[in-house]
């Protein structure tokens, strides 16, 4: 079992940057994929970034490149994702999500909003 607990999200001008934390209790997060993903209103939820559980091997959705990184603690058992150059269009729910094992995404956070005006 692992519990979720987003934090970081909030309004911020295009062009800058946010730092969204997710962090976990229970005695998997080490061995789990750890996932950020988003939704926006009226479009369905769309992968943004993964790390795998050593953190080093890691995926981005294309739009995102270049501009979020995905990181994390396992002595803190947090995951991060550090987004700079936002825009309007990154506005949405971000959620983290954990894969233990081989799995899929099984545990979600409640998500935290993240607004870019323009």
């Amino acid at each position: 079992q692992l519990l979720l607990v987003e934090s970081g999200g909030g309004l911020v001008q295009a062009g800058g940057s946010l730092r969204l934390s997710c962090a976990a209790s229970g005695d998997t997060f080490s061995r789990s994929v750890m996932g950020w993903f988003r939704q926006a209103p009226g479009k369905e939820r769309e992968f943004v970034a993964g790390i795998n559980w050593s953190g080093g091997s890691t995926s981005y959705v294309d739009s995102v490149k270049g501009r979020f990184t995905i990181s994390r603690d396992n002595a803190k058992n947090t995951v991060y994702l550090q987004m700079n150059s936002l825009k309007p269009e990154d506005t949405a729910v971000y959620s983290c999500a954990a894969a233990p094992g081989t799995g899929d995404f099984r545990y979600w956070g409640q998500g935290t909003q993240v607004t870019v005006s323009s």
